[in-house]
């Protein structure tokens, strides 16, 4: 009841006051929306706050924040500009705006906010980091490499700063110095995988492909998440005849970056190269659909064609091409052949001559095709089209701009961490693992019971909930708070509200409506469940810092989460979920040991459960038991959850 508490003191203040009680609760419910991804929901507080107080500086950062996250730029990027006028002394309104601006191609301005920020915050190495790449790309490599002497002296055993240096030499084209860069970050640390991706792209462009499909190696190793490096390996492994590897190596390029150009087009190669006909031109279409006037792609899908009997298909394509290009002899011959096997003679005989008069012109050594296996993408002489494409810039991998903040802006690189605890949520993203079906008897119970508004799941990928059914939710609330005015004793009606405060993220009402639950039903174990949701996901919101070593205030909390989990396992031993979720929390805490034996319950209870399998998989690996781990990854990989092997293959890769 501290809600209807904390309401009833608002209406006995003085209007200043109640708008001090009511802002504040309404910027933390819209941080709380903030990190668990409801931004449409975010967004509304803040607007809330702002039209309340719009003297104030921190809504307008954080609803940038939001609109940075739904990849609106400009508009996060004029919020940034709002919160530094009403505070120009915090650097992370700095910090976003450069990101911000980064997006936008603003690379000028982006570096103006980094030199602010860092002037606030000398020690902030994010920032330096950044500045450094602005300056790349605006070509200031003198300001860059003085930029990266000043970082050097502060952060003399960070390699990141030596491969930079290197990057800021390959781009100034002086290779001998860039190498030397290259050997200082990997004398710092042997095991950097942005010094070996630089330096296999300094042996590729010797054509040392051995060695440079060696270096890769140990650069996939730290950085199994970045597309270009196995991209960069194909090649390797192309030169060296590897076809089977080269292609294993764009199939994991193409799983990490769907939409990877050179990916698909070399794929689609090697695929016709081995009479894969029919997913060759899969790989030629999507090819296609981004680059409509890639005449060399289009030659290739007209040869597939052919092969595959479609041959009004190919003498269409061949003649888009040699529209393109009158003088591409091979063009005409091809188009003759398949003219024939139509019964067009004469269109057939027409092609023909034209190739047999440029006949005199390959005798005089007027043709002399390249011994190269490779071409870069510029290039689009369609005599080429069985080449594979490299980048014209042969970039190691791609620049990426940190920050503290979750978004789209960065790859992100498999994290040794477990997959997230199950919620009890009206909204779940259609992605079930494999053929495991998430069931809880307890949860369809309720749903029967028909007391809820929408039908209830058990998820741990929960999705973002629409601006229509906010809204729905905030008149559920009004709803049920009249029922409970009249009937207090409901622990259904109060259940009801909690799930509905938990999705608008008001934690604080929700544990009241709960704690209210517990007190009229003390064995309802659904009821601990969902106030151990709720109080981890406050928590994270409060205190999203590591936990091994908590705070006083969130040590409590965390023993709280404990106590309710523990509870629903005494009404409900069979929960699984429970289980799990006790498992991730004894993780969160550090406490390897533990989290392993709360896994192996959960698998006594469901022995295909794919991630209880993978996160006792990380807890065997953090707690320094290779084998084991590797062993419950493999199980859980072989279950459906896919993204173990990414994990297996950085830590099989490991010295013993």
């Amino acid at each position: 009841m501290k809600h209807l508490i904390v309401v009833a003191l608002c209406l006995l203040l003085p209007f200043e006051a109640r708008a001090q009680i009511n802002t504040d609760h309404v910027m933390i419910m819209g941080r709380n929306a903030l990190y668990y991804e409801d931004y449409v929901l975010s967004i509304q507080r803040f607007n809330m706050v702002i039209s309340a107080k719009p003297f104030l500086s921190e809504p307008y950062f954080y609803r940038g924040l939001a609109k940075f996250y739904l990849e609106d730029y400009s508009g996060a990027d004029a919020d940034c500009t709002s919160a530094i006028e009403r505070n120009p002394y915090t650097e992370n309104n700095y910090v976003l705006r450069g990101l911000c601006r980064v997006n936008l191609g603003r690379f000028e301005k982006a570096e103006e906010d980094y030199h602010r920020a860092t002037e606030i915050n000398p020690m902030n190495s994010t920032c330096w980091y950044n500045m450094v790449l602005c300056q790349l790309e605006l070509k200031e490599y003198e300001r860059a490499d003085a930029t990266l002497d000043t970082v050097i002296k502060q952060w003399p055993k960070d390699p990141t700063n030596y491969t930079l240096k290197a990057q800021v030499a390959f781009a100034d084209s002086d290779t001998v110095r860039a190498v030397a860069w290259i050997d200082k970050a990997l004398e710092v640390d042997a095991y950097n995988g942005q010094g070996w991706a630089l330096r296999a792209m300094v042996s590729l462009s010797r054509g040392e492909y051995k060695q440079g499909e060696e270096e890769l190696d140990k650069a996939i190793v730290q950085l199994p998440r970045s597309a270009n490096l196995y991209i960069n390996r194909a090649l390797a492994r192309y030169n060296q005849n590897n076809l089977r590897g080269a292609m294993s190596d764009y199939d994991a390029a193409l799983e990490i970056e769907p939409g990877n150009y050179l990916g698909h087009f070399n794929r689609g190669l090697l695929r016709a190269q081995v009479a894969d006909d029919n997913n060759a031109i899969e790989d030629f279409n999507f090819v296609l659909e981004q680059e409509p006037d890639n005449m060399i792609a289009l030659y290739n899908r007209a040869l597939l064609l052919d092969n595959t009997g479609d041959y009004h298909g190919a003498i269409r394509d061949i003649s888009q091409v040699i529209n393109e290009y009158p003088d591409f002899w091979a063009g005409y011959e091809a188009r003759a052949a398949i003219r024939r096997k139509i019964g067009d003679v004469y269109g057939a005989e027409r092609d023909e001559f034209k190739v047999l008069k440029a006949e005199t012109d390959k005798r005089a050594g007027v043709y002399k095709p390249s011994a190269s296996k490779t071409r870069k993408k510029s290039e689009h002489d369609p005599s080429q089209y069985d080449k594979l494409v490299v980048d014209d810039s042969q970039e190691a991998t791609e620049n990426e701009y940190t920050s503290d903040y979750r978004g789209k802006v960065q790859n992100k690189a498999v994290e040794l961490k477990p997959e997230p605890m199950y919620v009890l949520t009206y909204y779940k993203k259609d992605s079930e693992v494999g053929s495991f079906i998430t069931f809880s008897k307890l949860v369809e119970e309720l749903n029967e019971s028909k007391s809820l508004p929408y039908r209830l799941y058990l998820s741990s990928e929960e999705a973002s909930v629409s601006e229509e059914r906010i809204d729905a939710h905030f008149s559920d609330i009004a709803s049920a708070t009249t029922t409970l005015e009249k009937h207090r004793g409901q622990a259904a009606s109060y259940m009801r509200r909690a799930l509905d405060y938990y999705h608008v993220r008001d934690f604080s009402a929700a544990l009241a409506d709960l704690d209210s639950v517990v007190a009229l039903s003390k064995s309802y174990a659904l009821a601990y469940f969902l106030r151990s949701q709720v109080r981890y996901a406050q928590l994270q919101v409060e205190h999203p810092t590591p936990a091994i070593d908590p705070s006083a205030e969130a040590k409590i909390g965390y023993s709280q989460v404990r106590a309710d989990l523990e509870r629903t396992l005494e009404l409900a031993p069979d929960m699984e979920y429970a289980q799990y979720n006790l498992g991730n929390l004894f993780v969160l805490l550090g406490d390897y040991d533990q989290a392993i034996d709360a896994y192996t319950r959960a698998l006594r209870a469901e022995e295909k459960f794919p991630n209880a399998y993978y996160n006792r998989g990380v807890a065997w690996l953090l707690s320094g038991n290779r084998e084991e781990g590797l062993k419950d990854l493999s199980q859980a990989g072989e279950y459906g959850l896919y993204s173990a092997y990414n994990l297996i293959k950085r830590y099989s890769g490991e010295k013993r």
